[in-house]
């Protein structure tokens, strides 16, 4: 449909789902980019809004489209992808970072503002992952220094299915009394 960092284009998708399906009742909150893995003083300003659009503001603009139905329906869960840059400072670059750290403020105000209103939010932070992100890094970058002392202890990158796997546990009635965690699936990586 286009660019979910559009509000248009979130509303085309919203008004689709609710044609196609009569309500909405997961949303998933699961694109996004990666940066250049670059210190903040190396970040340009056309990464840093590239990067908070597609990665911060795309999944705002959908939650703020969709709670509003859930509201209407009493229920609803939200299942955002953070990262293990989430979970730490030096897992990526300062733009993705930040992002990220952006996506699990956002998933624990949700939860708390609608915990008592049918609306969960939960997030997925993963590590290692074979997907079709390209990351674009000079090796020399702040992020493959940082994280280079971490590989030996990252594992084997999941497959996509695990964490598909993860994020339909957390949209499940399985998991109805969990809400505003952010959940590693990263083979252990955040426990080292």
């Amino acid at each position: 449909m286009g660019d979910l960092s559009e509000q248009q284009v979130v509303d085309e998708v919203v008004a689709t789902a609710l044609e196609a399906f009569g309500g909405i009742d997961v949303l998933v909150n699961n694109a996004g980019i990666m940066d250049s893995m670059s210190a903040v003083a190396d970040v340009t300003d056309a990464e840093w809004e590239r990067l908070i659009r597609i990665n911060l503001t795309a999944p705002f603009l959908l939650a703020r489209a969709v709670v509003p139905h859930m509201l209407t329906a009493g229920r609803g869960a939200i299942v955002f992808t953070a990262s293990e840059a989430s979970l730490r400072g030096s897992a990526a670059g300062a733009a993705y970072t930040a992002a990220k750290h952006g996506i699990a403020g956002l998933t624990k105000s949700i939860a708390v503002t609608y915990r008592g209103r049918g609306i969960r939010a939960n997030a997925i932070a993963p590590g290692g992952t074979i997907t079709n992100i390209q990351v674009s890094a000079d090796p020399q970058a702040i992020g493959p220094q940082a994280i280079g002392a971490y590989m030996g202890n990252v594992g084997q990158p999941a497959g996509a299915e695990t964490q598909a796997a993860a994020i339909v546990f957390l949209a499940s009635e399985a998991a109805s009394n969990i809400t505003g965690v952010v959940l590693p699936v990263d083979g252990g990586w955040s426990a080292v």
